[in-house]
């Protein structure tokens, strides 16, 4: 003990001795606690003949289990002809294969205990099931004959028509949903992530066969796929099962050109809708953002963790843990705020989606902007540390539950290549300094074009020039 608090005092009062300086930090650098050192590990297998990867976690004592098949597709792989047909081909897979009926399948799942589910995004699509134990097999089984052998009936893709023009409807309902699309298609006009998940009407009405067979050719290959599991699965096992379903899957030809999206640009916009009707804006703002594998994404989780959330119906008014919270509580000229970081492979989109009366917009978008522009000049070093522990927190959270530890595999697996531990996660975010918070804010804030996408009643809603002026401060 005597030695090592020789070196931190050697370490402070001697930057020159750099030996030295080297030895104090090393000895004052940070310790994570055990449930974070002793975390289960991913372990991670490539097969070589054909590219598909394999991850899990095994969760010892656990009796069940989360499986699932994660593609490298999604609606930015589309053209504006065949857009819609990824989410297409997800209603299409529970609707019966050559060897189960949609009923069968219905059936056997139910009977299992089972949970089967699909979700597509902008760059992923996902099939994946609910289990215990003993039916691991089972669902990986069930999981490739939907993926592979998929009827896809003209019969059943007609019915299938009215069901995915319902669901549009009903997302057209959600205000958020529809605002962040409509942000979207403005700030990448005219490139694939700016086209819906969902698809025009005329694709949902005119999309054949045809349509989706080639779009499966062309993108659901073993080396774009990987298998994920948590919970109760064993490793050599789920290796195994992959092996024997998927070992079928068509493979990418050598030498040939990775399937890869269209570059997405993003491009300073706005889209209004105005209800004069309305007694309510749905108001989101954006940046253009950063890559997953950025060296600002860190940063930018951090940014979007100091200007927080606030709801006024939460109850805790100008106790909000953030300034912009606080603020908009202060002068109640917000009902809602949320900040949000969304990444994408080559960009992203940073911003604040708000709802405010239509007629306390102009006081919100300047708290708003105002609070963003702060960033970049004096954020503190308590709020930095705060929103560090707080990020820390939100993460450990969204890992609860084998569901979440399973998408959370599949997502990095085809985001980074591999899994980031939760202690390589956390000292990630602990080398992010307040200068390197500035210095993001400034990359990515100051004087910047921004894009915007308002619904409702939005008649006071100040316009592009006035947003763009206050992208930044005069200082003196």
């Amino acid at each position: 003990m005597a030695l090592r608090a020789a070196i931190r005092q050697i370490g402070r009062k001697s930057f020159a001795q750099r030996a030295f300086a080297a030895e104090a930090a090393a000895v004052e650098s940070p310790s994570f606690p055990e449930y974070v050192l002793r975390a289960p590990t991913t372990d991670v297998t490539t097969m070589t003949d054909s590219g598909l990867r394999v991850a899990s976690e095994t969760v010892m004592g656990s009796e069940t289990a989360t499986v699932g098949v994660w593609i490298d597709a999604g609606s930015r792989y589309e053209t504006a002809k065949n857009n819609g047909a990824a989410h297409f081909l997800e209603h299409m897979a529970f609707k019966g294969t050559a060897k189960r009926t949609q009923q069968e399948l219905e059936v056997e799942i139910e009977n299992m205990g089972g949970h089967l589910n699909a979700y597509t995004s902008r760059e992923q699509t996902v099939y994946f099931a609910k289990v215990f134990k003993s039916d691991v097999g089972k669902a990986v089984e069930i999981l490739s004959d939907i993926l592979l052998n998929s009827k896809l009936e003209p019969g059943a893709i007609d019915r299938e028509r009215d069901t995915i023009l319902r669901e549009m409807t009903e997302v057209n309902k959600k205000q958020e949903e529809l605002v962040l699309d409509h942000l979207h298609a403005t700030a990448f006009q005219g490139t694939g992530l700016g086209r819906t998940i969902l698809g025009p009407e005329e694709n949902i009405r005119s999309l054949s066969k045809g349509d989706l067979e080639d779009y499966i050719n062309t993108h659901y290959t073993a080396d774009r796929m990987v298998i994920a599991g948590a919970g109760a699965v064993d490793h050599a096992e789920l290796c195994d099962l992959a092996s024997k379903h998927f070992g079928n899957l068509p493979k990418a030809d050598a030498g040939s050109v990775a399937v890869a999206p269209e570059p997405a640009v993003f491009t300073g916009s706005d889209i209004r809708i105005r209800f004069d009707n309305e007694k309510q804006a749905h108001v989101a703002i954006a940046f253009e953002g950063a890559s997953w594998t950025s060296e600002y994404a860190f940063p930018l989780m951090l940014l979007q963790t100091m200007l927080g959330q606030y709801d006024r119906a939460s109850g805790v008014g100008t106790s909000a843990a953030t300034r912009l919270g606080q603020e908009l509580a202060q002068h109640e000229c917000a009902n809602s705020m949320s900040a949000f970081n969304t990444c994408y492979k080559d960009t992203g989109l940073f911003g604040v989606y708000g709802v405010a009366d239509d007629n306390k917009l102009d006081d919100m978008m300047f708290y708003i902007m105002n609070n963003m522009v702060r960033l970049v000049h004096t954020p503190s070093d308590e709020e930095v540390e705060r929103a560090k522990f707080t990020l820390k927190s939100t993460m450990l959270m969204a890992l609860d539950g084998h569901t979440n530890v399973c998408e959370d595999i599949g997502r990095q697996m085809l985001t980074y290549g591999r899994r980031m531990t939760t202690a390589e996660i956390f000292s990630r975010i602990d080398a992010v300094s307040t200068a390197d918070i500035r210095a993001t804010a400034a990359k990515f804030i100051n004087d910047e074009d921004h894009a915007l996408a308002a619904v409702g009643g939005i008649y006071e809603l100040p316009d592009y020039n006035w947003i763009r002026r206050h992208s930044y401060w005069l200082r003196y």
